[in-house]
């Protein structure tokens, strides 16, 4: 079953997996009345009410603003990041809870990191704000250490590196340096084998964070424990693999079991099939390219936008967001549980990127 609440600027959607309840939360500042401390207390109110575990917290603003940062330090690990948006610096906020299963925490260098848990089937496990200790370091280096420090964490957790199904990694000044990033990326998952067994969805996105840090990531894990529950990867009908221009990403994973499927959506751009981004200096022709790929995933599933429990669409400038939601009201999408932030590309001639979950019913 799965139940959606929207309105004031806030989406709350509940999906029941088995044993267990998971609960999307995404919220967007009302107008510039709404003060930083209320906004992250409308934001986590819904699952708190309801005894739920909160796993992790993505905040969007302007970093650098103190009337942007709220004052509560919460338990769970809390991603903030620059990305600007409407009101007092707020851009907002998506979070993720769970009920029906017993949480642990991870910890690193003092830290929480994230969560695991089991659900009967499987175990699952969120971590966010990893990012090197060391900030002096070179990003080359740091990108290293977030990589080591996801292992680490996943061990911590009874897992391995092979078990990751999708990860989020924003960059400092993207473009100077995406290209080494990857590098280390795609060494990385060579001598741990990743390429052999499943590799994970990505978003690699341009965004500071308020530690000051070349690198800070996000990551989702899941080892199956029975046979009910199963893993794969899903192409793109509209475009050809990431790993064939050297980008270490599936375009999409799939998880089923439960009576249920979820589908995890790549970061995805305008890129023809060729590897080559499509219509440069383009905003329109760019999104309407984008949403047609996306959707392309999302049939190849028997799924829908409908379907969508959380997305992010990230837009180089963020003048083009009128033109943006214009074009969702043309097209009738549905309310998405959707933020819309402003952020770098990977690639320069790029406007529009934009990432979803979604969740149906069947095997």
């Amino acid at each position: 079953m799965i139940e959606r609440v929207a309105g004031s600027g806030l989406h709350s959607i509940k999906l029941d997996l088995g044993e267990t309840s998971h609960y999307f939360i995404t919220v967007r500042p009302q107008g510039g009345k709404e003060s930083p401390d209320a906004w992250f207390a409308r934001a986590v109110s819904p699952v708190q009410s309801l005894n739920a575990s909160i796993l992790g917290q993505d905040l969007f603003g302007t970093i650098t603003a103190n009337s942007s940062v709220p004052t509560v330090e919460p338990e769970w690990p809390v991603t903030r990041l620059r990305g600007t948006g409407n009101g007092n610096g707020l851009a907002g906020t998506q979070l993720q809870a769970v009920t029906g299963a017993g949480v642990r925490p991870i910890r690193l260098e003092g830290r929480t990191v994230g969560y695991v848990y089991d659900d009967g089937h499987s175990r699952c496990c969120r971590l966010g704000d990893v990012r090197a200790a060391d900030t002096s370091l070179s990003r080359e280096k740091q990108a290293q250490a977030v990589f080591e420090s996801i292992e680490r964490a996943l061990e911590a957790a009874g897992l391995s590196f092979t078990d990751l199904v999708r990860t989020w990694f924003y960059l400092d000044d993207i473009l100077a340096w995406y290209g080494d990033f990857n590098r280390v990326r795609t060494g990385f998952f060579a001598a741990r084998r990743v390429f052999d067994r499943l590799v994970p969805a990505s978003t690699g996105i341009g965004g500071g964070n308020a530690a000051g840090a070349a690198l800070v990531a996000n990551a989702l894990a899941v080892r199956p424990l029975d046979r009910s529950i199963r893993k794969s990867a899903v192409a793109s009908p509209l475009q050809c693999p990431a790993l064939r221009y050297g980008s270490s990403f599936s375009r999409a994973v799939e998880i089923s079991g439960s009576g249920w499927r979820q589908l995890l959506v790549s970061g995805t751009a305008a890129i023809h099939p060729d590897g080559k981004s499509a219509h440069p200096g383009n905003f329109e022709k760019q999104a309407l390219l984008t949403l047609d790929v996306v959707k392309a995933i999302l049939e190849s599933r028997r799924m829908a936008w409908r379907d969508v429990t959380r997305a992010i669409t990230y837009l180089k400038n963020g003048e083009d967001a009128p033109a943006f939601e214009r074009m969702l009201a043309n097209l009738n999408f549905p309310d998405l549980p959707m933020l819309v932030i402003e952020n770098t590309i990977c690639r320069d001639d790029l406007l529009f990127e934009i990432e979803v979950d979604a969740a149906a019913p069947g095997k």
